[in-house]
């Protein structure tokens, strides 16, 4: 009899047959409060009604229309309504399926149009699972370990993570902005660098937000030696951080913006944007792909992003993401377990520490495993898998958010006793 691999190994036991707004169903019957939306992805909630009847009616019409072969109406329809809310000098689009495409197009894209060989990455970062973006990801030996070699020409530089470096902010910046400086003057020169890939906010890193002097010294840096500045915006796009692109909150402007998840509240689509003159410069034959683009997936993310203009679901992210941060920063003040409350929007986490600080792995795993018990669905994240973080749907209001904040409150008290 066949089976799934044993390494797709699931969060929780629960068999889920129904979504509806921010909850999931099980085959058990009962109610969950998913604060998973997948990874990030049902940004509009589980089956919302615009994005379903706009997948069923392009069903009807045309299910496929391959994109380097023809072009279709719903492939027309989101690239102008991108273009209502991309960076204006961002104005040409490529669309692929997943995150991971996304980040070797933009990749490839780098170093096509600079002639240049090597990719600077931050320290902490997530950019996919296949060979090159997993040689661009250090955010754990998981993603990235048991295939070498790995792909060349990535140079791994700090992030500002300063809960773990144990600093402030201002310190922590600067010590990742002196140290890019010493890798660019003994081991990436500027004449081999051909791009910078950071996410606003680290993902499986940690939910740990960039700050503005980084972001800042990078697009400094970036302009200064001739490198492109890629924000991958795959996990923090679509409003998810309280602002429609994360980078907005630092006013910083990306060479190449890469997106995903939440763009198509749950049909696989991705893309990269940049300007017309810099997308240009790609090689002939060099972007394409049987399934990018999928007209039925096009029509869902032209439904999600009308969605969430109409609903204003970026306010929305932004509202809710206070308070359930308050929330977290509450339950925190009482639980020496919890070492760090930080995130934007709706992209927040706790992060566990033994008594000398260091990551505590088994707590957390008792805590999410607790707040299943609750009624609440969430996922890990950090090197040690020590953090655990929400992100529920867009749509999630404050009823929702006080539930879970109960649920998580209780999930605390029972994980933390059982240390």
């Amino acid at each position: 009899m066949t089976e799934l691999s044993p390494h797709l190994k699931q969060a929780t036991e629960v068999v889920a047959v129904r979504g509806e707004g921010p909850y999931l169903h099980g085959e058990d019957g009962r109610r969950y409060l998913d604060f998973t939306a997948g990874i990030g992805v049902t940004s509009t909630g589980h089956c919302h009604p615009k994005v379903v009847a706009a997948a069923q009616e392009q069903v009807a019409n045309l299910i496929h229309g391959q994109y380097t072969t023809v072009l279709h109406p719903p492939l027309r329809r989101l690239v102008e309504r991108l273009g209502e809310v991309l960076p204006e000098e961002l104005d040409s689009l490529f669309f692929a399926n997943s995150g991971s495409e996304a980040v070797e197009a933009a990749l490839r894209l780098a170093r096509q149009a600079t002639g240049r060989p090597n990719v600077l990455v931050c320290h902490g970062g997530f950019h996919g699972r296949t060979v090159a973006a997993a040689s661009m990801t250090t955010s754990g030996t998981r993603f990235r370990s048991g295939f070498s070699p790995l792909m060349g020409g990535v140079v791994v530089t700090p992030f500002p993570t300063a809960f773990r470096y144990g600093w402030d902010e201002e310190t922590a910046t600067r010590f990742a902005l002196r140290e890019l400086d010493y890798l660019l003057q003994t081991v990436s020169p500027p004449e081999d660098t051909a791009a910078v890939f950071v996410e606003p906010v680290l993902g499986e890193g940690g939910y740990v937000p960039a700050t503005e002097g980084f972001l800042r010294g990078l697009r400094e840096r970036a302009d200064r030696h001739g490198f492109l500045l890629v924000l991958d915006e795959v996990q923090t796009g679509v409003g998810r951080t309280g602002r429609f692109w994360a980078h907005e909150h630092f006013g910083v402007r990306p060479d190449i913006l890469i997106t995903a998840k939440g763009l198509a509240s749950g049909f696989p689509l991705s893309g990269i944007a940049a300007p017309k003159a810099l997308m240009s410069k790609a090689w002939p034959g060099s972007q394409g792909g049987t399934y990018g683009a999928n007209a039925v997936a096009c029509a869902a993310a032209v439904a999600t992003l009308d969605v969430v203009r109409d609903e204003n679901l970026v306010a929305n992210a932004e509202a809710m993401g206070a308070r359930l941060r308050t929330g977290l920063e509450a339950v925190a003040a009482g639980t020496p377990a919890i070492g760090d409350v930080r995130g934007l929007g709706l992209m927040l986490a706790s992060e566990f520490t033994t008594e000398d600080g260091q990551p505590d792995p088994a707590t957390a795993a008792r805590v999410q495993r607790a707040a299943v018990d609750e009624g609440l669905l969430l996922l890990l994240c950090g090197a040690w898998n020590h953090v655990v973080r929400m992100i529920p749907a867009l749509v999630v209001d404050e009823a929702a958010i006080d539930e879970g904040l109960r649920a998580w409150s209780a999930a605390v008290e029972a994980g933390t006793a059982a240390s």
